[in-house]
Protein backbone atom coordinates (compact mmCIF):
# COMPACT_ATOMS: atom_id res chain seq x y z
CA UNK A 1 0.00 0.00 0.00
CA UNK A 2 1.61 3.29 -1.13
CA UNK A 3 2.02 6.17 1.31
CA UNK A 4 0.03 9.40 0.75
CA UNK A 5 1.74 12.82 0.89
CA UNK A 6 -0.54 15.10 2.98
CA UNK A 7 1.80 18.06 3.38
CA UNK A 8 -0.09 20.06 0.75
CA UNK A 9 -3.40 19.53 2.48
CA UNK A 10 -1.93 20.58 5.82
CA UNK A 11 -0.61 23.79 4.24
CA UNK A 12 -4.05 24.59 2.82
CA UNK A 13 -5.71 24.04 6.21
CA UNK A 14 -3.20 26.36 7.87
CA UNK A 15 -3.60 29.15 5.29
CA UNK A 16 -7.39 28.97 4.92
CA UNK A 17 -8.29 30.55 8.31
CA UNK A 18 -5.92 33.46 7.60
CA UNK A 19 -7.58 34.10 4.25
CA UNK A 20 -11.07 33.97 5.80
CA UNK A 21 -9.98 36.46 8.47
CA UNK A 22 -8.60 38.78 5.76
CA UNK A 23 -11.92 38.65 3.90
CA UNK A 24 -13.87 39.58 7.07
CA UNK A 25 -11.51 42.45 7.83
CA UNK A 26 -11.88 43.80 4.28
CA UNK A 27 -15.67 43.72 4.59
CA UNK A 28 -15.52 45.43 7.96
CA UNK A 29 -13.37 48.23 6.54
CA UNK A 30 -15.84 48.67 3.68
CA UNK A 31 -18.85 49.07 5.99
CA UNK A 32 -17.03 50.83 8.85
CA UNK A 33 -14.20 52.95 7.42
CA UNK A 34 -11.70 54.43 9.87
CA UNK A 35 -13.31 57.87 9.83
CA UNK A 36 -16.74 56.44 10.66
CA UNK A 37 -15.30 54.29 13.44
CA UNK A 38 -13.50 57.29 14.94
CA UNK A 39 -16.71 59.31 14.79
CA UNK A 40 -18.60 56.51 16.53
CA UNK A 41 -16.01 56.42 19.30
CA UNK A 42 -16.29 60.20 19.79
CA UNK A 43 -20.10 60.03 19.96
CA UNK A 44 -19.99 57.20 22.48
CA UNK A 45 -17.51 59.23 24.51
CA UNK A 46 -19.90 62.19 24.69
CA UNK A 47 -22.79 59.91 25.66
CA UNK A 48 -20.77 58.32 28.45
CA UNK A 49 -19.67 61.75 29.67
CA UNK A 50 -23.30 62.88 29.75
CA UNK A 51 -24.27 59.86 31.78
CA UNK A 52 -21.49 60.54 34.26
CA UNK A 53 -22.50 64.18 34.62
CA UNK A 54 -26.14 63.28 35.17
CA UNK A 55 -25.14 60.71 37.79
CA UNK A 56 -23.08 63.32 39.63
CA UNK A 57 -26.02 65.72 39.96
CA UNK A 58 -27.55 66.24 43.41
CA UNK A 59 -30.42 64.04 44.53
CA UNK A 60 -33.84 65.29 45.56
CA UNK A 61 -34.25 66.61 49.11
CA UNK A 62 -36.88 64.28 50.60
CA UNK A 63 -38.55 65.48 53.78
CA UNK A 64 -41.39 64.02 55.83
CA UNK A 65 -43.59 66.13 58.10
CA UNK A 66 -44.69 63.91 61.00
CA UNK A 67 -47.45 65.10 63.29
CA UNK A 68 -51.17 65.27 64.02
CA UNK A 69 -54.02 67.51 62.83
CA UNK A 70 -52.00 70.72 62.53
CA UNK A 71 -49.59 68.91 60.23
CA UNK A 72 -52.44 67.46 58.14
CA UNK A 73 -53.88 70.96 57.68
CA UNK A 74 -57.01 70.84 59.81
CA UNK A 75 -59.30 73.75 58.88
CA UNK A 76 -57.08 75.11 56.09
CA UNK A 77 -56.48 72.13 53.81
CA UNK A 78 -53.28 70.26 53.06
CA UNK A 79 -52.21 72.71 50.34
CA UNK A 80 -52.16 75.58 52.86
CA UNK A 81 -50.60 73.53 55.66
CA UNK A 82 -46.97 74.12 56.64
CA UNK A 83 -45.56 71.03 54.82
CA UNK A 84 -46.80 72.32 51.45
CA UNK A 85 -45.73 75.89 52.29
CA UNK A 86 -42.27 74.65 53.32
CA UNK A 87 -41.89 72.74 50.04
CA UNK A 88 -42.84 75.86 48.07
CA UNK A 89 -40.33 77.99 50.00
CA UNK A 90 -37.54 75.47 49.43
CA UNK A 91 -38.32 75.26 45.72
CA UNK A 92 -38.27 79.06 45.50
CA UNK A 93 -34.68 78.89 46.76
CA UNK A 94 -33.73 76.38 44.07
CA UNK A 95 -34.06 73.13 46.00
CA UNK A 96 -35.61 70.07 44.39
CA UNK A 97 -37.50 69.46 47.62
CA UNK A 98 -40.36 67.08 48.30
CA UNK A 99 -42.18 67.40 51.62
CA UNK A 100 -44.51 64.48 52.33
CA UNK A 101 -47.38 65.21 54.71
CA UNK A 102 -47.57 62.42 57.31
CA UNK A 103 -49.97 64.24 59.62
CA UNK A 104 -52.93 62.31 61.10
CA UNK A 105 -55.75 63.98 62.99
CA UNK A 106 -56.17 62.97 66.66
CA UNK A 107 -52.76 61.27 66.65
CA UNK A 108 -50.75 60.99 69.85
CA UNK A 109 -47.00 60.50 70.14
CA UNK A 110 -47.65 56.86 71.04
CA UNK A 111 -49.43 56.28 67.75
CA UNK A 112 -46.75 58.24 65.87
CA UNK A 113 -44.14 55.95 67.39
CA UNK A 114 -46.03 52.90 66.16
CA UNK A 115 -46.30 54.21 62.60
CA UNK A 116 -43.03 56.12 62.21
CA UNK A 117 -41.31 53.38 60.19
CA UNK A 118 -44.11 53.19 57.63
CA UNK A 119 -44.67 56.96 57.57
CA UNK A 120 -41.00 57.73 56.85
CA UNK A 121 -39.86 55.82 53.75
CA UNK A 122 -36.34 54.87 52.74
CA UNK A 123 -34.58 57.79 51.06
CA UNK A 124 -35.87 60.41 53.50
CA UNK A 125 -33.19 62.93 54.52
CA UNK A 126 -35.02 65.00 57.13
CA UNK A 127 -38.11 64.66 59.32
CA UNK A 128 -39.82 67.75 60.71
CA UNK A 129 -41.64 66.46 63.76
CA UNK A 130 -44.50 68.19 65.57
CA UNK A 131 -45.59 66.04 68.56
CA UNK A 132 -48.71 68.18 69.05
CA UNK A 133 -50.90 68.38 72.13
CA UNK A 134 -53.12 65.32 71.91
CA UNK A 135 -51.24 63.32 74.54
CA UNK A 136 -52.19 65.70 77.34
CA UNK A 137 -55.55 66.45 75.75
CA UNK A 138 -56.40 62.75 75.83
CA UNK A 139 -55.22 62.28 79.44
CA UNK A 140 -51.69 61.06 78.68
CA UNK A 141 -48.73 61.99 80.87
CA UNK A 142 -45.95 64.44 80.07
CA UNK A 143 -43.38 61.80 81.04
CA UNK A 144 -44.76 59.27 78.54
CA UNK A 145 -44.98 61.97 75.85
CA UNK A 146 -41.32 62.87 76.40
CA UNK A 147 -40.33 59.19 76.26
CA UNK A 148 -42.25 58.68 73.00
CA UNK A 149 -40.63 61.74 71.42
CA UNK A 150 -37.17 60.51 72.43
CA UNK A 151 -37.93 57.04 71.01
CA UNK A 152 -39.10 58.46 67.69
CA UNK A 153 -36.03 60.66 67.35
CA UNK A 154 -33.72 57.76 68.30
CA UNK A 155 -35.32 55.44 65.77
CA UNK A 156 -34.93 57.99 62.98
CA UNK A 157 -31.34 58.78 63.94
CA UNK A 158 -30.57 55.05 63.75
CA UNK A 159 -31.65 55.27 60.10
CA UNK A 160 -29.33 58.29 59.59
CA UNK A 161 -32.30 60.65 59.21
CA UNK A 162 -32.02 64.11 60.72
CA UNK A 163 -34.92 65.29 62.88
CA UNK A 164 -36.19 68.78 63.63
CA UNK A 165 -38.60 68.70 66.59
CA UNK A 166 -40.81 71.73 67.26
CA UNK A 167 -43.81 72.51 69.44
CA UNK A 168 -47.02 74.38 68.66
CA UNK A 169 -45.76 77.36 70.68
CA UNK A 170 -43.70 78.42 67.63
CA UNK A 171 -46.94 79.86 66.22
CA UNK A 172 -48.32 82.91 68.10
CA UNK A 173 -51.77 82.35 69.63
CA UNK A 174 -53.23 85.18 67.52
CA UNK A 175 -52.57 82.98 64.45
CA UNK A 176 -54.80 80.14 65.66
CA UNK A 177 -58.27 79.30 64.39
CA UNK A 178 -61.43 79.82 66.43
CA UNK A 179 -60.84 76.61 68.43
CA UNK A 180 -57.54 77.81 69.87
CA UNK A 181 -55.93 74.50 68.82
CA UNK A 182 -55.24 74.68 65.10
CA UNK A 183 -53.15 77.18 63.14
CA UNK A 184 -54.76 79.43 60.56
CA UNK A 185 -53.24 79.88 57.08
CA UNK A 186 -50.95 82.69 58.23
CA UNK A 187 -49.84 80.59 61.18
CA UNK A 188 -48.83 77.81 58.80
CA UNK A 189 -46.80 80.31 56.77
CA UNK A 190 -45.05 81.53 59.92
CA UNK A 191 -44.20 77.96 60.86
CA UNK A 192 -42.89 77.13 57.38
CA UNK A 193 -40.68 80.24 57.48
CA UNK A 194 -39.37 79.14 60.89
CA UNK A 195 -38.51 75.68 59.56
CA UNK A 196 -36.95 76.86 56.28
CA UNK A 197 -33.45 77.84 57.51
CA UNK A 198 -33.33 74.86 59.85
CA UNK A 199 -34.10 72.44 57.03
CA UNK A 200 -31.48 74.06 54.78
CA UNK A 201 -28.92 73.78 57.57
CA UNK A 202 -29.77 70.11 58.08
CA UNK A 203 -29.61 69.19 54.37
CA UNK A 204 -26.61 67.19 53.23
CA UNK A 205 -24.38 68.81 50.59
CA UNK A 206 -25.77 67.95 47.18
CA UNK A 207 -29.29 67.15 48.38
CA UNK A 208 -31.75 68.86 46.08
CA UNK A 209 -29.40 71.53 44.70
CA UNK A 210 -26.21 71.73 42.64
CA UNK A 211 -24.25 73.74 45.20
CA UNK A 212 -23.69 72.76 48.80
CA UNK A 213 -26.10 74.29 51.34
CA UNK A 214 -24.81 75.35 54.77
CA UNK A 215 -23.42 72.56 56.94
CA UNK A 216 -25.83 71.21 59.57
CA UNK A 217 -24.91 71.24 63.24
CA UNK A 218 -25.98 69.02 66.08
CA UNK A 219 -27.46 66.23 63.94
CA UNK A 220 -26.16 62.75 63.16
CA UNK A 221 -24.66 61.86 59.79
Amino acid sequence: MSSCDTSGAVEVLEVLPLRIQAIHEARARRFFPASRTAHLIVVLGFLCTGIAIDGAAGTALNIVALGASNTSGWGVGSQQAYPARLEAMLRAKGYDAHVANAGMSFDTTGRMLRRVDSAVPTGTSIVVFNPGGNDLRFFGSKEQRDANIAAIVSRLHARHIKVIVFENTIVPTKLYQWDGIHFNAEGHNVLAAYLLPRVIAAAKPGDGISHSPPTATGAPD
